[in-house]
């Protein structure tokens, strides 16, 4: 795949993360479905790494791997800072925690911050894709701390 082709897809995905998170927040504002808004919060979360992995072309079919290479490549040598990963695996236990556990209670404060850890984005969230044309995270790196990357709210 081409450089086009890979920003592309990945703009696919940071458009399907974004979509999620507003999922995410109606589920949680007007159906006060806090067990689906984590859910989805999770997901805009997930969409979003996936969109960061569009542009080395990787994927994985399972979760713990998509993240665990994520975790690998880019929080271990801190690409991302390190608070970021802990966001993540924080944000994965509540969303496995509030789907698979029935005696699970999810609080409303809980569902809050797993929104706002994955919301406000800057106006500019495009262009950490449209500005890193190749996967050189050295630049990435630059954009991320410039303040117009989309993990913005994690930092």
């Amino acid at each position: 795949m081409d450089n086009e082709n890979r920003e592309s897809f990945a703009l696919y995905r940071l458009e399907k993360a974004k979509e999620t998170l507003k999922s995410a927040k109606i589920l949680f504002e007007v159906v006060k479905d806090y067990t689906s808004a984590n859910n989805r919060a999770y997901y805009a979360i997930f969409y979003a790494i996936r969109a960061v992995l569009a542009l080395e072309e990787i994927d994985f079919k399972r979760h713990k791997d998509v993240i665990a290479y994520f975790n690998q490549k880019y929080i271990k040598p801190e690409i991302f800072p390190r608070k970021l990963g802990s966001k993540i695996a924080q944000a994965q236990r509540i969303r496995e925690d509030s789907d698979y556990d029935d005696k699970y209670q999810i609080s409303y404060e809980k569902t809050e911050q797993q929104i706002k850890n994955f919301k406000n984005y800057s106006q500019n969230e495009s262009s950490f894709f449209i500005h890193n044309t190749t996967p050189t995270w050295i630049n990435l790196n630059k954009s991320i701390h410039g303040g117009s990357s989309i993990w913005k709210e994690f930092q």
